[in-house]
């Protein structure tokens, strides 16, 4: 099948930008989070971000919402995406590091599939359900301490090795927090609350197609970004002290930078090019914002990773590769399957062998059934 996305057209740049612009931008934010509040620098993100778009907009001539349905929607479109994913996402920020706190935003296609499948009866095939195993051992791996996450590897080892679990895994276990005291201590750790950022994204991206229904989509991105801005802003005012009084002038270019570059450019861009092609396509791309997250964290803000953490990134990387881009893999794989030299090699092996992948194969589409 053919690329939604001409190569000769649309430049390799302008295809990774607005993945470049999200990644770089949560390192700009958390460069400077340690000097202003997360809500205060949330708001900052949205409000003017959304006026920009609104401008462009204007200027291209969008039309403004005609129908209560369609303010409704950007209304819950502000309250999701706007008011809960840039609270968790900048809350998180504060205490993770930009890398980490972007690969778990990017895992939100995981959470996007699993509702699919249960709201929508979607399938997930084969390969979606590896992604989402995978996805969560990632997780897993990123958001538990690294001392749950060895005293678990040591105890199932010892377990398979000796048939006995360890004693000193056994009084780790009793210590450990339950109920509201475990929530605390996850949520004390800013990958969870960038995982409630992924999965308020998630439930995003199942509205988008309802909200495009009755508004345009770069209108409602403008407005949702301001109506989600200011209760970000009411409760800044209200919880936060000292949000801008410390901020140096590299701090403000920082947040101009996110501000126009991460939210209203990035935006712009990324509706450019779904528009041009579509987001199914599109979302093969999604694993570079982690990468230029991670890459930029490391060698600008000198955050290191530990062991544990770099294998969940890998986990989680293949995850979201694998729950993006199933359609496309198995479609290739049934290509390969479908190819002469396959089919040739099964029907040597077995006439029965042959036959079942012939009719596994007339399952997926239409095949011709000589090995010729």
């Amino acid at each position: 099948m053919a690329s939604p996305f001409d190569q000769e057209k649309t430049p390799a740049l302008l295809l990774i930008a607005p993945f470049f612009l999200w990644g770089t931008a949560m390192v700009a934010m958390k460069g400077i989070i340690d000097t202003t509040t997360p809500l205060f620098l949330a708001t900052l993100r949205l409000v003017p971000a959304g006026v920009l778009v609104l401008m462009v907009a204007a200027l291209l001539g969008r039309k403004q919402p005609q129908s209560w349905q369609g303010w409704a929607w950007i209304g819950g479109f502000a309250l999701v995406d706007g008011t809960l994913f840039q609270g968790f996402l900048a809350e998180g920020l504060q205490r993770t590091g930009a890398g980490l706190g972007s690969v778990m935003i990017d895992s939100q296609p995981i959470a996007v599939a699993l509702m699919a499948r249960f709201l929508f009866k979607e399938i997930v095939g084969p390969l979606g359900w590896l992604g989402l195993i995978i996805g969560i051992v990632g997780i897993s791996l990123l958001g538990l301490p690294d001392d749950w996450i060895i005293q678990a590897v040591s105890g199932v080892s010892s377990v398979l090795t000796t048939g006995h679990w360890p004693t000193q895994s056994e009084a780790m276990i009793s210590q450990l927090p339950m109920g509201a005291d475990l929530l605390a201590v996850l949520l004390g750790h800013g990958e969870w609350l960038m995982l409630l950022a992924a999965l308020s994204m998630a439930v995003v991206t199942l509205m988008i197609a309802y909200v495009a229904r009755h508004v345009d989509p770069v209108v409602a991105t403008g407005w949702h970004m301001i109506f989600g801005g200011l209760p970000l802003l009411g409760l800044s005012a209200y919880t936060e002290v000292q949000q801008w009084q410390t901020i140096t002038p590299e701090g403000w270019l920082a947040i101009l930078y996110a501000t126009v570059f991460g939210s209203a450019i990035a935006y712009g861009v990324f509706f450019y090019l779904a528009s041009k092609g579509n987001l199914t396509s599109l979302s093969a791309l999604t694993f570079l914002t982690p990468v230029f997250a991670l890459t930029f964290s490391t060698s600008l803000l000198s955050e290191n990773l530990t062991t544990v953490q770099w294998t969940g990134v890998g986990f989680t990387l293949v995850s979201i590769y694998l729950v993006n881009q199933r359609d496309v893999i198995t479609q290739a794989l049934i290509d390969i399957l479908a190819g002469p030299s396959i089919r040739g090699v099964a029907e040597a092996i077995s006439p029965t062998l042959s036959s079942a992948l012939t009719n596994w194969l007339r399952s997926h589409r239409p095949v011709d059934s000589s090995p010729d």
